[in-house]
């Protein structure tokens, strides 16, 4: 049985905890800043660095190196240098949110993808979760972070701008939600170019500054902003060779199950 030990007992290293609990890799505890840090390495297979990107070369390095343990983090935008002066490195960045660690387990076990590289340790983790495995060049991750931020936090910022625009004519977010649900599918089923519609595809400029009349003027930048991405992509519509649709793909459901037992639980650290 492979054996993990967690530094960071926040939003990302409980969900890891969970997760790879569930899927029969033992967890011996989820470190804080309070644990014996340095000795973390002792005694187990793998030491998963989840904190926020800032503190990985720092926790890294208050790790003693042991030589048969692996130590990896899970930030995307980072490479493997981060994690010096140990001689067997790896990363393992979860591409799904993980807003708490129930529903970040369940995510993290639910076939999707993640980028790794580095040791192939955490590619075993990967297989025992259920998940497809991404490689990303060293010189790409923060390109690939970029575009795991856009995909996300940018979408939900998004949807914040929605709800505040919506409320402004008396209407709550949740009558919305269908129809940016339905945009996402038509993604999937379609890709971008295919799936665009409203006025900025159609060219509908009279409309387009109708929206911005109306609009809070602390609203028009983000509204912009969308309007012009909206026209990049309406104007690939005439290179259809250049922006294919998206592979369909099911995503495996092995039903990740509560962990049974207490976790080790100490300080402050959190991603």
């Amino acid at each position: 049985m492979t054996t993990v030990r967690i530094i960071g007992p926040g939003r990302a290293g409980l969900s890891f905890a969970k997760a790879l609990t569930s899927v029969g890799v033992e967890v011996q505890g989820v470190l804080g800043r309070s644990d014996d840090i340095p000795a973390a390495a002792e005694g187990v297979d793998l030491v998963l660095v989840a904190v926020p990107d800032r503190h990985v070369a720092e926790v890294a390095s208050a790790v003693r190196p042991v030589a048969s343990t692996v130590v990896a983090h899970c930030a995307g935008a980072l490479g493997l240098e981060a994690l010096a002066p140990h001689r067997k490195t790896a990363s393992l960045h979860p591409l799904v949110t993980l807003p708490d660690p129930i529903v970040g387990a369940g995510r993290l076990c639910g076939g999707g993808y993640f980028a790794v590289a580095g040791d192939g340790l955490v590619l075993e983790l990967v297989r025992s979760l259920g998940g497809r495995a991404l490689s990303v060049a060293p010189e790409f991750r923060a390109t690939y972070h970029a575009a795991a931020c856009v995909a996300s936090n940018h979408l939900v910022a998004l949807l914040g701008q929605v709800q505040r625009v919506a409320a402004a004519a008396g209407i709550e977010l949740e009558a919305f939600l269908p129809l940016a649900q339905g945009a996402l599918d038509d993604v999937a089923r379609m890709g971008p170019v295919a799936a665009l519609t409203g006025p900025a595809a159609r060219g509908d400029l009279d409309t387009i500054e109708g929206h911005r009349r109306a609009l809070d003027v602390r609203e028009l930048t983000g509204y912009d902003a969308g309007v012009a991405l909206a026209r990049r992509l309406a104007g690939a519509r005439a290179r259809p060779r250049e922006h294919q649709a998206l592979p369909s793909s099911k995503t495996a459901d092995i039903g990740c199950a509560e962990a049974e037992g207490a976790l080790a639980v100490a300080g402050s650290w959190s991603l």
